[in-house]
Parts: C-alpha cells; sequence; structure tokens
C-alpha cells in the first residue's frame, strides 16, 4: 500500500486556520515520525504552517497554494499528513507506508499563502460539484488570483515573507530529490502534468507519466492537449504533458515582447530554488482542473477546442455571473462539469506517489 492508497472520501475545502491545530496535534501524536513547525507568518499576521514526516535518506518537497484561487492541492497535502499520520503503520509488513518513511525526509508547506484563501472564501464555501452552473458563477464572481508581482510560485527566495518561510523551511537542507508544487487549473479539458524539461523523457519518469495518464483517467478526467509553442517557457511534450515554469523561461518572454517592466515583475518559481539547493531534482508541477470541458469532439493534436471557444465566452460568463444570469446556454454545450475534490486529490496523490518512485528508481 502506499499514499496512492489513502482515504480521500468525505472530504472538503478547508482552511488553514481551521486545520493547523490538527495537524500540530497529528505531528505531536508521533514524534518519532513527524514535526509540526510554524515556519513563519504571511503578510498580513496568518500563520504558515511546516510539517516534516519520514526519515529517509532523500529530501522531497512539497508546496501547494501559491494561488489561492487553486484549493486543491493545499487539500491533497493536508490529507497526505493526516491520512499518511493515521495510517502510518498500515501495509508495513508488504513494504507500505513503514517502507516509504524509511526512504525519504517530506518537507511540506500545505498552504503558502493563507491571505490569499482568505479572499477566496466566498466562493470555495459555496462549492457544490453536483450544481456546475451555480458553483461556476460563485467562481467567477469570487475568485481572486494575485498578478505578477505578488505571485507567491514566481517569488522564490523572498520576494514576500511568504518565499522567505518556504525557501528556509523546504530548501535550507538541500540537495533535493524531489520538488512538486501542486497547482490547479480553473477550467480546462482534462488533466495536466509539467516535468522537468532535463527529465522528462528519462527512462525512470516514463511510469510517472504513464501512471498519471491512468490516474486521470480513472477519475473521468482526459488528459488536456495543448501546444503552446514554448510560450513562457512551457514546452509541449505530448498530450497532458509540459515541461514546469521557470523565473528565467517567464522573463525571457515578456522582454521579448518588449515588456521589461512585466518581466522585472517574476522572480524565481520553486522549481527554480529547488534547483539552487543542490543535485539535480526532478521537478513536477500538478495542474488538474475544477471545471472540465467533457463535451466530445474530434479532436485536432495539441489544438484545445472546447478551452478556445471556452475563452472566446468567458466576457460574457463573467458578465452573466456577476447579473445571476443562468450560464446553462453558454456553458451547456461544452459539456461542463466539477471535478469532484476526492477524484482530484486521488490523482494529486498517485502522481506524488510515482514521482517519489521515480527517485527512487
Amino acid at each position: 500500500m502506499t499514499i496512492a492508497d489513502l482515504d480521500t472520501q468525505g472530504l472538503r475545502f478547508r482552511t488553514s486556520g481551521e486545520v493547523i491545530d490538527r495537524l500540530r496535534a497529528a505531528c505531536e501524536q508521533n514524534p518519532d515520525l513527524a514535526t509540526f513547525e510554524a515556519i513563519g507568518e504571511s503578510e498580513e499576521g496568518r500563520p504558515i504552517a511546516g510539517v516534516t514526516l519520514g526519515y529517509g535518506p532523500r529530501l522531497v518537497t512539497l508546496v501547494a497554494g501559491a494561488h489561492a484561487d487553486e484549493p486543491v492541492g493545499p487539500e491533497t497535502l493536508r490529507t497526505l499528513i493526516l491520512e499518511g499520520l493515521a495510517a502510518r503503520d498500515w501495509g508495513a509488513e508488504e513494504g507500505g507506508l513503514e517502507d516509504l518513511w524509511g526512504q525519504v525526509t517530506l518537507r511540506i508547506v500545505p498552504h503558502v499563502n493563507p491571505d490569499g484563501e482568505a479572499r477566496n472564501r466566498a466562493w470555495i464555501d459555496t462549492w457544490d460539484a453536483d450544481r456546475p452552473r451555480e458553483t461556476l458563477a460563485a467562481f467567477l464572481r469570487g475568485r481572486r488570483r494575485e498578478p505578477p508581482g505578488r505571485d507567491v510560485e514566481y517569488g522564490y527566495p523572498a520576494m514576500r515573507p511568504e518565499n522567505e518561510a518556504a525557501t528556509q523551511f523546504l530548501f535550507g537542507d538541500g540537495p533535493v530529490s524531489l520538488h512538486a508544487s501542486l497547482h490547479g487549473m480553473g477550467c480546462s479539458e482534462g488533466g495536466l502534468l509539467l516535468v522537468e524539461r532535463g527529465w522528462i523523457d528519462r527512462p525512470e519518469v516514463a511510469d510517472l507519466r504513464r501512471g498519471f495518464a491512468e490516474a486521470a483517467r480513472a477519475v473521468g478526467l482526459r488528459l488536456h492537449d495543448h501546444d503552446r509553442d514554448d510560450e513562457k517557457g512551457f514546452d509541449y511534450a505530448g498530450p497532458g504533458f509540459w515541461t514546469t515554469p521557470t523565473g528565467v523561461a517567464m522573463r525571457a518572454h515578456f522582454e521579448r515582447a518588449g515588456d521589461p517592466e512585466t518581466a522585472a515583475l517574476f522572480h524565481d518559481a520553486s522549481m527554480d530554488q529547488a534547483a539552487a539547493a543542490g543535485g539535480d531534482p526532478l521537478r513536477v508541477v500538478t495542474e488538474l482542473p475544477l471545471f472540465q470541458l467533457a463535451a466530445p469532439y474530434e479532436h485536432q493534436p495539441g489544438v484545445p477546442a472546447l478551452l478556445h471557444e471556452w475563452n472566446e465566452r468567458t466576457p460574457a460568463l463573467v458578465e452573466a455571473a456577476a447579473g445571476g444570469a443562468d450560464l446553462g446556454p453558454l456553458v451547456d454545450d461544452l459539456g461542463l462539469r466539477c471535478v469532484p475534490l476526492a477524484d482530484a486529490v486521488r490523482v494529486h496523490l498517485a502522481t506524488l506517489d510515482l514521482a517519489i518512485r521515480a527517485v527512487g528508481a
């Protein structure tokens, strides 16, 4: 048994504030395996939690919540900590979780941006996967995303106090074997996994790519097939796969566009910081949609036709949501559905398990 088998049923979106005491208590009840730290505070004074799990020789760093309108990643890491500790001896006789604890040391920041989380609570609190139109309307009205210069993912090592705290906790004891930053998409045609450019074609990553595709299909997600022609450094590696982002690539993109002011707003990504800690870490980013465009259509490789149509309709969707109008006429032909939280967390956990196996190969 592995972390991919952890219980995800009954999950709901929680706040950092409401779960922090549970994280602390779970670690204190397992002092030989887990350590809880308040690693710093956000700009508005909210505590940022850091958890260390395991005692193995390979350092694995996990972070979520940089973009606070992407709440699945934080729930994944909270589930990994709480359910992983609850099942700490589960499957020990089969080399399950007990084997994991001896292979890796996990450094985990479940939510690196609690201030952004607080600003997105209005729509997150109303999330109902069984009512996609109403849930989408709340999302469109209440979504809050930070612009360049405030974006925590591109703020390493110390653009904001959140970045400084995460840098020291995650990467202060490098080198790193694996770094994963858990993200999401508001809307897409399916799942997407980003893999560090130097690793994406390595033999040890083949099982990770194959397993990600299988985990996505198992919960009804096809692969998001979008060739962006290396825009902003996101190199296309086939349906469902891009290369990971870097601060250098983002700055170069805006420099080429004649916008040095925007380029200067991008610091390093967590991917860059993991590499700076030493070694040659596998770096991955998970990207799963909150809302999937699932309508069948004749697909042209690399061209997400439904997403392009969605983007064209977005201004009308935002206007309709603001006015309380029914979104059905704008979304029903696109096959809009909410991706259930339990399903999305299950895919994230399976991906993390496969990535850990890849660096141990």
